[in-house]
């Protein structure tokens, strides 16, 4: 190895993170020959191709690591990875085809006789696409296919989320504009679970968010959430073009260096006129399914640059060591209470269970994954 309920909604809390006992079932978990999967053999709609199949699980040979699936959530990358519209694609494998699901949190259950570096009762994190998918109870990989974590003081459900939200927040606070105490960023679609680990992350920096949300009947609700998080101002997209909305982001202090784009279209085009001389503008996302379109005199006058960010791109161009120091300090963050778990809905399943109540637990699960990130990200609990 390279490194050392039926369903309920749960907030973003401000308390300690919970133990494992508040998440994870009481019993005790054996090496199971099989494992239950929601998986799919063909590119299509959730509803129509998802569906549960049953996986062996030989005899591990001696370098082989067996695992138990903790917590694996449904991300919106994971929808369009079954949609077959996104750039990474899923390992098919006969007979069953795909395994849903590439993010979770993973815990070691058995090694084989040649296996260094990891033991029995290890949390660990998927670390490529040969891991083939986190939406099962247990699986089998090589030691390369994870990272060892310490998830000491940390809320599972933190550490089952961490890779690709609160990781895609850090690194583009980090990457692209030299921020400092006092800088202002500015960022679209903040209340989503990158738009929420930005104003954590930014809030413990030292620097000042103004947050850009859709207007909804809620919004002072929304709002009140995302500034007990740290943002300094929130106001809807309807508003950002306002007179006073200006003055309220000037009395912050220079103009913003930073924008963050998740949405496109209109919305990314009035990111990019609040931003001061010699600013970045990154998109990481384009939920608004509308081009990016910007006029010319930003770019000659103000010295605009535009740039994209993909975390599967990050993680495969950067070592293991750089991804370690990203994680060891989130995880501090978390165990430091500036870091909330995400708004989401835990899913029980597996156990007990027979195939048609797996089946319809995990499709309801996968299916709610496209009801956006204003009513909680689902969060399957193994069972």
């Amino acid at each position: 190895m390279r490194w050392s309920l039926p369903c309920r909604l749960v907030t973003p809390c401000r308390l300690a993170p919970p133990s494992l006992r508040t998440i994870l079932p009481r019993r005790s978990h054996s090496v199971a020959s099989s494992s239950p999967a929601l998986a799919y053999k063909s590119y299509g709609p959730p509803d129509k191709v998802i569906r549960l199949d049953t996986i062996p699980l030989p005899p591990l040979v001696a370098s082989t690591v067996q695992v138990r699936v903790v917590a694996a959530p449904v991300n919106p990358a994971d929808i369009n990875q079954i949609q077959g519209t996104y750039p990474s694609k899923p390992n098919f494998v006969e007979p069953y085809g795909a395994v849903g699901g590439n993010e979770g949190l993973l815990q070691v259950v058995a090694v084989g006789p040649d296996v260094k570096g990891l033991k029995v009762g290890d949390f660990a994190l998927p670390l490529s696409k040969a891991f083939a998918g986190t939406w099962r109870s247990q699986a089998q990989c090589q030691p390369d296919d994870l990272m060892r974590i310490d998830i000491d003081g940390v809320s599972p459900i933190i550490a089952a989320t961490i890779s690709v939200n609160p990781c895609t927040a850090y690194r583009m606070l980090k990457d692209f504009v030299d921020l400092s105490p006092g800088d202002v960023v500015i960022q679209n679609g903040a209340n989503s679970g990158v738009g929420q680990a930005v104003i954590q992350i930014a809030k413990f920096r030292g620097l000042r968010t103004v947050n850009v949300i859709r207007n909804r009947p809620n919004l002072d609700e929304v709002a009140n959430e995302l500034k007990s998080m740290g943002a300094d101002l929130v106001v809807s997209e309807e508003d950002v073009r306002k007179p006073d909305v200006a003055a309220r982001i000037q009395a912050l202090g220079a103009p913003p260096r930073l924008a963050l784009n998740c949405v496109g279209g209109k919305s990314a085009l009035n990111l990019s006129r609040m931003l001061g001389d010699n600013a970045t503008l990154v998109t990481y996302g384009g939920m608004s399914r509308e081009p990016l379109t910007f006029p010319t005199s930003p770019f000659i006058f103000k010295n605009l640059t535009c740039a994209g960010f993909w975390m599967t791109r990050w993680y495969k161009d950067n070592s293991l060591d750089a991804r370690g120091t990203m994680l060891r300090e989130l995880f501090q963050l978390a165990r430091e209470g500036r870091l909330r778990e995400p708004k989401h809905i835990v899913v029980r399943w597996g156990g007990d269970r027979d195939k048609a109540e797996l089946e319809r637990v995990g499709a309801e699960a996968v299916q709610g994954g496209l009801e956006g990130f204003g009513v909680g990200k689902r969060v399957l609990v193994m069972e």
